[in-house]
Protein backbone atom coordinates (compact mmCIF):
# COMPACT_ATOMS: atom_id res chain seq x y z
CA UNK A 1 0.00 0.00 0.00
CA UNK A 2 3.02 2.29 -0.39
CA UNK A 3 1.44 3.79 -3.48
CA UNK A 4 -1.57 4.90 -1.39
CA UNK A 5 0.70 6.85 0.98
CA UNK A 6 2.56 8.41 -1.96
CA UNK A 7 -0.69 9.56 -3.56
CA UNK A 8 -1.91 10.88 -0.20
CA UNK A 9 1.32 12.90 0.10
CA UNK A 10 0.70 14.21 -3.42
CA UNK A 11 -2.82 15.29 -2.49
CA UNK A 12 -1.77 17.18 0.64
CA UNK A 13 1.08 18.90 -1.20
CA UNK A 14 -1.30 19.75 -4.02
CA UNK A 15 -3.54 21.55 -1.56
CA UNK A 16 -0.57 23.60 -0.36
CA UNK A 17 0.32 24.39 -3.98
CA UNK A 18 -3.15 25.82 -4.64
CA UNK A 19 -2.66 28.21 -1.73
CA UNK A 20 0.79 29.20 -3.02
CA UNK A 21 -0.62 29.82 -6.50
CA UNK A 22 -3.11 32.33 -5.13
CA UNK A 23 -0.41 34.04 -3.06
CA UNK A 24 1.99 34.16 -6.02
CA UNK A 25 -0.67 35.70 -8.26
CA UNK A 26 -1.12 38.56 -5.78
CA UNK A 27 2.31 39.87 -6.83
CA UNK A 28 2.68 38.80 -10.46
CA UNK A 29 0.65 38.11 -13.58
CA UNK A 30 -0.48 34.64 -14.64
CA UNK A 31 2.05 34.68 -17.49
CA UNK A 32 4.96 35.55 -15.20
CA UNK A 33 4.07 32.97 -12.56
CA UNK A 34 3.46 30.17 -15.06
CA UNK A 35 6.70 30.70 -16.95
CA UNK A 36 9.00 31.05 -13.94
CA UNK A 37 7.23 28.28 -12.01
CA UNK A 38 7.77 25.91 -14.95
CA UNK A 39 11.36 27.01 -15.59
CA UNK A 40 12.40 26.59 -11.95
CA UNK A 41 10.75 23.18 -11.78
CA UNK A 42 12.67 22.11 -14.88
CA UNK A 43 15.96 23.32 -13.39
CA UNK A 44 15.27 21.28 -10.24
CA UNK A 45 14.86 18.07 -12.29
CA UNK A 46 17.92 18.63 -14.52
CA UNK A 47 19.91 15.94 -12.60
CA UNK A 48 17.61 13.40 -14.31
CA UNK A 49 19.08 14.28 -17.73
CA UNK A 50 21.52 11.36 -17.62
CA UNK A 51 20.24 8.77 -20.08
CA UNK A 52 17.06 10.75 -20.78
CA UNK A 53 17.85 11.08 -24.49
CA UNK A 54 17.80 7.31 -24.93
CA UNK A 55 14.00 7.18 -24.69
CA UNK A 56 12.23 6.13 -27.88
CA UNK A 57 10.36 8.64 -30.04
CA UNK A 58 6.88 7.17 -29.53
CA UNK A 59 7.24 7.47 -25.76
CA UNK A 60 8.29 11.12 -26.07
CA UNK A 61 5.23 11.84 -28.22
CA UNK A 62 2.99 10.61 -25.40
CA UNK A 63 4.94 12.72 -22.88
CA UNK A 64 4.56 15.75 -25.18
CA UNK A 65 0.78 15.18 -25.25
CA UNK A 66 0.71 14.91 -21.46
CA UNK A 67 2.65 18.18 -21.20
CA UNK A 68 0.27 19.85 -23.65
CA UNK A 69 -2.71 18.81 -21.50
CA UNK A 70 -1.05 20.28 -18.40
CA UNK A 71 0.04 23.41 -20.30
CA UNK A 72 -3.59 24.20 -21.11
CA UNK A 73 -4.88 23.02 -17.71
CA UNK A 74 -2.55 25.39 -15.87
CA UNK A 75 -3.51 28.36 -18.04
CA UNK A 76 -7.18 27.71 -17.27
CA UNK A 77 -6.69 27.04 -13.55
CA UNK A 78 -4.32 29.96 -12.91
CA UNK A 79 -6.77 32.33 -14.57
CA UNK A 80 -9.71 30.97 -12.58
CA UNK A 81 -8.02 30.84 -9.16
CA UNK A 82 -7.64 34.65 -9.23
CA UNK A 83 -11.41 35.05 -9.02
CA UNK A 84 -12.56 31.96 -7.09
CA UNK A 85 -12.21 31.74 -3.28
CA UNK A 86 -9.52 29.17 -2.47
CA UNK A 87 -11.89 27.14 -0.27
CA UNK A 88 -14.44 26.84 -3.10
CA UNK A 89 -11.71 26.31 -5.70
CA UNK A 90 -10.40 23.29 -3.80
CA UNK A 91 -13.83 21.67 -3.68
CA UNK A 92 -14.75 22.38 -7.31
CA UNK A 93 -11.40 20.90 -8.26
CA UNK A 94 -12.71 17.60 -6.87
CA UNK A 95 -14.79 17.27 -10.05
CA UNK A 96 -11.69 15.77 -11.65
CA UNK A 97 -12.69 12.55 -9.82
CA UNK A 98 -15.61 12.18 -12.21
CA UNK A 99 -13.47 12.83 -15.29
CA UNK A 100 -10.66 10.53 -14.15
CA UNK A 101 -13.08 7.71 -13.37
CA UNK A 102 -14.65 8.00 -16.81
CA UNK A 103 -11.23 7.93 -18.49
CA UNK A 104 -10.02 5.11 -16.22
CA UNK A 105 -12.95 2.94 -17.24
CA UNK A 106 -12.88 3.82 -20.96
CA UNK A 107 -9.11 3.93 -21.54
CA UNK A 108 -7.52 1.70 -18.89
CA UNK A 109 -10.47 -0.74 -18.84
CA UNK A 110 -10.65 -0.51 -15.06
CA UNK A 111 -13.74 -1.94 -13.42
CA UNK A 112 -15.81 -0.30 -10.71
CA UNK A 113 -17.16 -2.36 -7.83
CA UNK A 114 -20.05 -1.47 -5.55
CA UNK A 115 -17.72 0.49 -3.28
CA UNK A 116 -16.38 2.62 -6.11
CA UNK A 117 -19.86 3.36 -7.45
CA UNK A 118 -21.07 4.37 -3.99
CA UNK A 119 -17.94 6.49 -3.55
CA UNK A 120 -18.56 8.28 -6.85
CA UNK A 121 -22.16 8.91 -5.86
CA UNK A 122 -21.01 10.61 -2.65
CA UNK A 123 -18.43 12.66 -4.58
CA UNK A 124 -21.11 13.87 -6.99
CA UNK A 125 -23.50 14.55 -4.10
CA UNK A 126 -20.91 16.65 -2.28
CA UNK A 127 -20.33 18.73 -5.40
CA UNK A 128 -24.07 19.25 -5.91
CA UNK A 129 -24.52 20.31 -2.27
CA UNK A 130 -22.24 23.26 -2.94
CA UNK A 131 -25.16 24.79 -4.85
CA UNK A 132 -27.50 24.35 -1.86
CA UNK A 133 -26.69 27.56 -0.03
CA UNK A 134 -27.39 27.44 3.73
CA UNK A 135 -28.41 31.12 3.71
CA UNK A 136 -30.09 33.22 1.09
CA UNK A 137 -28.20 36.31 2.12
CA UNK A 138 -24.83 36.44 0.42
CA UNK A 139 -22.04 38.71 1.52
CA UNK A 140 -20.30 40.92 -0.99
CA UNK A 141 -17.22 39.39 -2.60
CA UNK A 142 -18.65 35.95 -1.88
CA UNK A 143 -19.24 32.97 -4.17
CA UNK A 144 -22.31 34.49 -5.86
CA UNK A 145 -20.19 37.12 -7.59
CA UNK A 146 -17.84 34.68 -9.31
CA UNK A 147 -18.00 35.04 -13.14
CA UNK A 148 -19.30 31.79 -14.65
CA UNK A 149 -16.45 31.72 -17.18
CA UNK A 150 -13.93 31.10 -14.39
CA UNK A 151 -15.90 28.14 -13.04
CA UNK A 152 -16.05 26.78 -16.60
CA UNK A 153 -12.29 27.23 -17.01
CA UNK A 154 -11.72 25.34 -13.77
CA UNK A 155 -13.81 22.42 -15.00
CA UNK A 156 -11.82 22.38 -18.26
CA UNK A 157 -8.66 22.32 -16.19
CA UNK A 158 -9.98 19.36 -14.19
CA UNK A 159 -10.76 17.44 -17.37
CA UNK A 160 -7.30 18.09 -18.83
CA UNK A 161 -5.63 17.12 -15.54
CA UNK A 162 -7.53 13.85 -15.70
CA UNK A 163 -6.23 13.27 -19.23
CA UNK A 164 -2.72 13.86 -17.89
CA UNK A 165 -3.35 11.37 -15.07
CA UNK A 166 -4.37 8.70 -17.57
CA UNK A 167 -1.25 9.35 -19.66
CA UNK A 168 0.88 9.06 -16.50
CA UNK A 169 -0.49 5.59 -15.91
CA UNK A 170 -0.03 4.62 -19.56
CA UNK A 171 3.58 5.83 -19.57
CA UNK A 172 4.57 4.20 -16.29
CA UNK A 173 2.78 0.93 -17.10
CA UNK A 174 3.31 0.33 -20.81
CA UNK A 175 6.59 2.10 -21.61
CA UNK A 176 10.11 1.59 -20.19
CA UNK A 177 10.51 5.26 -19.19
CA UNK A 178 11.61 5.83 -15.58
CA UNK A 179 9.90 8.28 -13.23
CA UNK A 180 13.00 10.52 -13.35
CA UNK A 181 13.14 10.63 -17.13
CA UNK A 182 9.40 11.20 -17.34
CA UNK A 183 9.72 14.20 -15.04
CA UNK A 184 12.65 15.57 -17.07
CA UNK A 185 10.90 15.36 -20.46
CA UNK A 186 7.56 16.47 -19.05
CA UNK A 187 9.10 19.64 -17.66
CA UNK A 188 11.22 20.25 -20.76
CA UNK A 189 8.14 20.19 -22.98
CA UNK A 190 6.33 22.51 -20.57
CA UNK A 191 9.21 25.00 -20.69
CA UNK A 192 9.04 24.93 -24.49
CA UNK A 193 5.26 25.43 -24.51
CA UNK A 194 5.34 28.32 -22.03
CA UNK A 195 8.29 29.96 -23.82
CA UNK A 196 6.24 29.93 -27.02
CA UNK A 197 3.28 31.27 -25.02
CA UNK A 198 5.37 34.19 -23.74
CA UNK A 199 6.77 35.00 -27.19
CA UNK A 200 3.34 34.77 -28.81
CA UNK A 201 1.82 37.05 -26.16
CA UNK A 202 4.53 39.66 -26.67
CA UNK A 203 4.06 39.55 -30.45
CA UNK A 204 0.30 39.94 -30.15
CA UNK A 205 0.63 42.91 -27.83
CA UNK A 206 2.89 44.66 -30.34
CA UNK A 207 3.94 47.29 -27.86
CA UNK A 208 7.23 49.10 -28.27
CA UNK A 209 9.61 48.66 -25.35
CA UNK A 210 6.81 46.98 -23.39
CA UNK A 211 8.56 43.84 -22.16
CA UNK A 212 8.26 44.82 -18.51
CA UNK A 213 4.60 45.80 -18.86
CA UNK A 214 3.72 42.37 -20.23
CA UNK A 215 6.35 40.09 -18.76
CA UNK A 216 8.48 41.24 -15.83
CA UNK A 217 10.81 38.34 -15.08
CA UNK A 218 12.86 40.37 -12.58
CA UNK A 219 9.78 40.98 -10.46
CA UNK A 220 8.77 37.31 -10.64
CA UNK A 221 12.22 36.19 -9.48
CA UNK A 222 11.68 38.15 -6.26
CA UNK A 223 8.37 36.40 -5.63
CA UNK A 224 9.32 33.70 -3.09
CA UNK A 225 5.92 32.04 -3.43
CA UNK A 226 6.85 30.94 -6.97
CA UNK A 227 10.05 29.32 -5.71
CA UNK A 228 8.15 27.38 -3.04
CA UNK A 229 5.54 26.42 -5.63
CA UNK A 230 8.19 24.93 -7.91
CA UNK A 231 9.86 22.93 -5.12
CA UNK A 232 6.57 21.42 -3.94
CA UNK A 233 5.54 20.66 -7.53
CA UNK A 234 8.69 18.61 -8.19
CA UNK A 235 8.32 16.68 -4.92
CA UNK A 236 4.61 15.96 -5.45
CA UNK A 237 5.01 14.82 -9.04
CA UNK A 238 7.83 12.44 -8.12
CA UNK A 239 5.55 10.84 -5.52
CA UNK A 240 2.83 10.49 -8.14
CA UNK A 241 5.08 8.98 -10.82
CA UNK A 242 6.47 6.40 -8.40
CA UNK A 243 2.92 5.49 -7.35
CA UNK A 244 1.88 5.10 -10.99
CA UNK A 245 4.72 2.65 -11.53
CA UNK A 246 3.22 0.30 -8.93
CA UNK A 247 1.26 -2.39 -10.82
CA UNK A 248 -1.36 -2.50 -8.06
CA UNK A 249 -2.26 1.19 -8.37
CA UNK A 250 -5.47 2.22 -10.09
CA UNK A 251 -6.22 5.56 -11.75
CA UNK A 252 -9.71 5.72 -10.29
CA UNK A 253 -8.57 5.07 -6.71
CA UNK A 254 -5.55 7.35 -7.04
CA UNK A 255 -7.74 10.20 -8.20
CA UNK A 256 -10.02 9.77 -5.20
CA UNK A 257 -7.08 9.84 -2.76
CA UNK A 258 -5.67 13.00 -4.37
CA UNK A 259 -8.76 14.89 -3.31
CA UNK A 260 -7.47 15.10 0.27
CA UNK A 261 -6.13 18.44 -1.00
CA UNK A 262 -9.53 20.06 -0.47
CA UNK A 263 -9.10 20.19 3.31
CA UNK A 264 -5.88 22.14 2.93
CA UNK A 265 -7.60 24.73 0.73
CA UNK A 266 -10.60 24.99 3.09
CA UNK A 267 -8.36 25.58 6.10
CA UNK A 268 -6.35 28.15 4.12
CA UNK A 269 -9.57 29.85 3.04
CA UNK A 270 -10.57 30.27 6.67
CA UNK A 271 -7.30 31.30 8.29
CA UNK A 272 -5.29 32.91 5.45
CA UNK A 273 -7.86 34.45 3.10
CA UNK A 274 -10.71 34.90 5.66
CA UNK A 275 -13.38 33.55 3.31
CA UNK A 276 -17.09 33.04 4.05
CA UNK A 277 -19.30 29.94 4.40
CA UNK A 278 -16.39 27.74 5.42
CA UNK A 279 -18.55 25.38 7.50
CA UNK A 280 -20.85 24.67 4.54
CA UNK A 281 -17.87 23.99 2.29
CA UNK A 282 -16.28 21.81 4.95
CA UNK A 283 -19.43 19.67 5.21
CA UNK A 284 -19.56 19.31 1.42
CA UNK A 285 -15.92 18.27 1.43
CA UNK A 286 -16.66 15.71 4.18
CA UNK A 287 -19.34 14.12 2.00
CA UNK A 288 -16.84 13.91 -0.88
CA UNK A 289 -14.08 12.48 1.30
CA UNK A 290 -16.57 9.97 2.72
CA UNK A 291 -16.93 8.78 -0.86
CA UNK A 292 -13.15 8.45 -1.09
CA UNK A 293 -13.01 6.39 2.12
CA UNK A 294 -15.88 4.13 1.03
CA UNK A 295 -14.22 3.58 -2.34
CA UNK A 296 -10.93 2.60 -0.67
CA UNK A 297 -12.42 0.35 2.01
CA UNK A 298 -14.70 -1.51 -0.41
CA UNK A 299 -12.25 -1.96 -3.25
CA UNK A 300 -13.01 -4.95 -5.41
Amino acid sequence: MTWVLLVLAYGLIKGMREVLKKKALEKNTTLEVLFLYTLLSFIFVLPEIRGAFNENFSTLIVVALKSLAIFLAWIFSFNSIRFIPISLYGILDLSRVLFATLFGVLVMKETLGTGQLLGLFLVALGLLLLKAEPHKKIEKKDDKNIPAIHVFLLFLSCMLNSVSGILDKVLMTYTPISDGHLQFWYMLFLVIYYSLYVVTTLIIKRRKNSLNSVFNLKSALKNHWIWLLAVLFVIADRCLFIANADPDSKVTIMTLIKQSCCFVTIIAGKFIFHEKKILHKFLCACVIVAGIVVSLLLRS
